[in-house]
C-alpha cells in the first residue's frame, strides 16, 4: 500500500512539474502570437529585398478587387528595392520602426499606427530601421496585371545614413 502511494505521489508530481512547464510554453508561444496581428509568412526574395523579409497574402486581386493586401515582416536591416506602383499603394504600420523614402526626398521615420499613401509611379522604398523589425500591412494596387515595377536596391550607404 505504501509503495502504491509513494509511486502515484512520484507520477503525480512528475505531471505536475510537466504541467508547469507545458503551460509556461503555451504562455511563452502565447505572448510572441498576441504580439503580431498576422503570422510571418513566407520569406521573400532577396531580387526584390535586401535582409530577410516575409509576407503573409491577406487578400488577392479578384473581380471585386483591384488590388492586393499582405501583411510584410521585415526584419532588422531589411527592406525594398527602389519601386514603382502603377495604381499606388498603401501602408498601414502594426508594429516596429521603419522607413519611407520617395527618390530626391528625406526619409520619413514610420511607426505603428502610422498610415502611408503612395501615389502612382512615385520611386521609393521602405523597410526596417537598423535597430527594430517592421511589420506592415500593404493595400497594393492593380493597373491591368501589373502591381509593382523593381528597380535597384537601395545601397547600403544610403541606408546608413537613414538610419543615423
Amino acid at each position: 500500500m505504501k509503495k502504491t502511494i509513494f509511486a502515484c505521489l512520484i507520477i503525480s508530481g512528475t505531471l505536475l512539474s510537466s504541467g508547469c512547464s507545458i503551460n509556461k510554453n503555451k504562455k511563452e508561444m502565447t505572448e510572441q502570437n498576441n504580439n503580431s496581428i498576422f503570422p510571418k509568412g513566407d520569406k521573400l526574395s532577396n531580387d526584390w529585398f535586401t535582409g530577410n523579409a516575409f509576407l503573409t497574402p491577406l487578400l488577392a486581386k479578384d473581380k471585386n478587387n483591384e488590388f492586393a493586401m499582405g501583411s510584410v515582416t521585415f526584419e532588422e536591416g531589411a527592406r525594398t528595392n527602389w519601386h514603382t506602383h502603377p495604381k499606388g499603394q498603401v501602408l498601414i504600420v502594426t508594429e516596429g520602426e521603419g522607413f519611407y523614402q520617395e527618390k530626391g526626398k528625406t526619409a520619413r521615420n514610420i511607426k505603428k499606427g502610422d498610415v502611408v499613401n503612395i501615389p502612382e509611379n512615385v520611386e521609393h522604398w521602405h523597410g526596417a530601421s537598423a535597430k527594430s523589425k517592421l511589420v506592415h500591412i500593404a493595400i497594393t494596387n492593380y493597373s491591368g496585371d501589373i502591381n509593382v515595377v523593381w528597380l535597384e536596391a537601395v545601397s547600403e550607404e544610403d541606408y546608413k545614413n537613414v538610419n543615423k
